[in-house]
C-alpha cells in the first residue's frame, strides 16, 4: 500500500523494517531541498521506534522498530499513517542554514590524470574544463558510496562526460572527480569509475572527528583552483 495518488509524496515499504519516501524521480534541487526538510524533521523532533534516517536524492528512508508500532495494524501501515499526516500539516524548510564550503583542487597532472581526457571529449581546452567547473552552481544533494562521498549536482551540462569504461581499483583520498552532470570528492581511497580532474588536500571523513563528515546534505560547494603547494610540497601526504 501506498499515499493517495492525489499526494506529493509516496509512501511505499522497503522489507518489514524500512519504508521510503518519495518526493518525485527527478533530481533537482527544489525536490532535494524538500527531502532534506523532511529528513531534517524526523531527526529533529525523533518518533520513539524509528532507528534511522536518511536522506537521498529523491527519497527518504525511514528505518524502524515494528514492535513499536503494532497497534492492531501491520507496522508499516500504523508508521505509514503517521507519516502521512506529519507530510500533510506541511514541511519547513531549512535554507537558512545552508552553508558555502570552499575546496582548494589542484587541477591536472599527476593529481588530476583525466583532465586532457575529459577536455578531449568535450571538445574544450583543460583550462577551460577547469573554469566551467569552478564556475558551476554545486549543490551537496546526499552522501553515499563511502562514509563522507558527496554526489555534487550542478555541473556545467557541457562537462557532462560518462563514467571510465574501466574503473580504477584505487583512487586516493581526495580527489576531485565527475561522471555525468555530477561532481565528487573521493573521502577514502576507494576504487571507483568516476574521471579524476584534481585533488584537494581536505580530509572529508574523519572517524576521531565529532563531526567525522565535512560535508552535509545542502552544502554549496566552491572548487578553487590551487597549485601543489596545498599540499606542502609536490607529494600528497598519506
Amino acid at each position: 500500500m501506498t499515499s493517495s495518488s492525489t499526494s506529493p509524496w509516496r509512501i511505499a515499504p522497503v522489507g518489514d523494517r524500512c519504508l521510503v519516501v518519495e518526493f518525485g524521480q527527478a533530481v533537482e534541487p527544489a525536490i532535494n531541498a524538500t527531502v532534506r526538510s523532511f529528513a531534517r524533521e524526523l531527526l529533529d523532533e525523533p518518533i520513539a521506534g524509528i532507528v534511522d534516517v536518511v536522506p537521498a536524492f529523491t527519497t527518504v528512508a525511514v528505518h524502524y522498530r515494528p514492535e513499536f508500532f503494532a497497534e492492531g495494524a501491520s507496522p508499516y501501515d500504523v508508521l505509514r499513517r503517521r507519516l502521512d499526516a506529519l507530510l500533510a500539516r506541511g514541511i519547513r524548510h531549512h535554507d537558512e542554514d545552508a552553508r558555502t564550503v570552499e575546496i582548494p583542487v589542484c587541477y591536472g597532472g599527476e593529481f588530476g590524470p583525466d583532465l586532457e581526457e575529459v577536455a578531449a571529449a568535450c571538445g574544450l581546452q583543460a583550462s577551460e574544463v577547469i573554469a566551467r567547473h569552478v564556475a558551476s552552481q554545486h549543490l551537496v544533494y546526499m552522501l553515499g558510496f563511502a562514509p563522507g562521498f558527496p554526489y555534487i549536482g550542478g555541473l556545467d551540462p557541457s562537462l557532462a562526460v560518462p563514467r571510465r569504461g574501466t574503473p580504477r581499483t584505487r583512487i586516493p583520498a581526495g580527489s576531485v572527480a565527475i561522471a555525468r552532470d555530477q561532481t565528487s570528492v573521493y573521502s577514502l581511497e576507494t576504487p571507483g569509475g568516476w574521471n579524476v580532474i584534481g585533488r584537494t588536500p581536505l580530509k572529508l571523513f574523519d572517524a576521531a572527528a565529532e563531526s567525522p563528515c565535512l560535508l552535509r546534505p545542502g552544502d554549496r560547494i566552491r572548487f578553487v583552483p590551487a597549485s601543489v603547494d596545498i599540499f606542502g610540497g609536490t607529494e600528497v601526504p598519506r
